[in-house]
């Protein structure tokens, strides 16, 4: 049975410590499996991308590394963020473009676009898993009273949350589309964690943050949130307590019904 308003049921039943009273969470392998989706969108537009460049300069075609390169150039970040750091890694730079160029545009935003038009396709042909877990403990947060939001720099958050029936659980979202209108820093900035607190008119100290990007969970070390839960689908749990996560789990579940769990002493950012 989930507990009721009072904060130390609260933080027992859910695993939190007792002054949190707000929730908020990356939407992309947290609370839905949309990230096996990106990863391949962005490998797709990638290697055709670097496939034809090869073609046309001669170098040697090396595909775009759908666990190396994924984790560390674009988990976590705006789509024109990820462009711009994945081929920075390879020595490239292109013209930054604009929010409307086609998707065969060789700049960032076109390439940006190239990969959103791949990952609605994907989105449309097969769906989008909710993670089983994640959706009881949304549940449980709803019933202990704790706000909610989501905070993902994916812009297309509305329609993955509609989609997977996830929108009721959820008071507020901040996302690629917001962050864009109000100019937010992207992760490992904290803006848009520290944006989504306000609109729940929640502290920082007074909110936590699950993240399983290495981005996410320093921008919640960095905005000083009282609590960082760290998810792990892809055995990275050491990697996310050192950029912030003060406790790791490999699913949401795990955090019900726990009186105790062994947080250590976060490091001063």
């Amino acid at each position: 049975m989930v507990g009721g308003r009072n904060s130390q049921k609260r933080g027992l039943v859910l695993g939190l410590p007792e002054q949190i009273t707000a929730c908020l969470f990356d939407l992309d392998g947290v609370l839905t499996d949309t990230a096996s989706v990106h990863k391949k969108a962005w490998k797709a537009m990638f290697d055709d991308y670097l496939r034809a460049r090869a073609q046309s300069t001669g170098e040697p075609f090396v595909p775009f590394d759908i666990a190396d390169d994924y984790l560390r150039y674009v988990d976590g970040k705006r789509r024109e963020d990820g462009v711009r750091s994945f081929l920075s890694s390879r020595g490239i730079e292109l013209p930054e473009g604009g929010p409307d160029d086609p998707p065969d545009a060789e700049t960032v935003h076109g390439l940006g676009n190239r990969k959103n038009d791949m990952f609605h396709t994907a989105l449309r042909k097969d769906g989008v898993e909710v993670f089983e877990g994640s959706r009881r403990y949304l549940e449980a947060a709803a019933a202990a009273g704790l706000r909610r939001a989501v905070v993902s720099s994916s812009a297309n958050t509305r329609e993955v949350l509609e989609i997977t029936g996830l929108a009721p659980l959820i008071e507020h979202r901040v996302d690629g589309v917001t962050m864009r209108d109000e100019n937010l820093s992207g992760k490992p900035a904290p803006d848009s964690f520290l944006r989504a607190a306000e609109l729940l008119g929640v502290a920082p100290a007074h909110a936590a943050v699950f993240e399983d990007a290495l981005s996410g969970v320093a921008a919640g070390r960095a905005g000083r949130f009282g609590f960082v839960v760290g998810v792990d689908r892809v055995g990275q749990a050491g990697q996310l307590r050192r950029d912030g996560a003060d406790v790791v789990v490999t699913d949401l579940a795990q955090l019900l019904d726990v009186p105790d769990l062994d947080t250590p002493e976060r490091p001063q950012p």
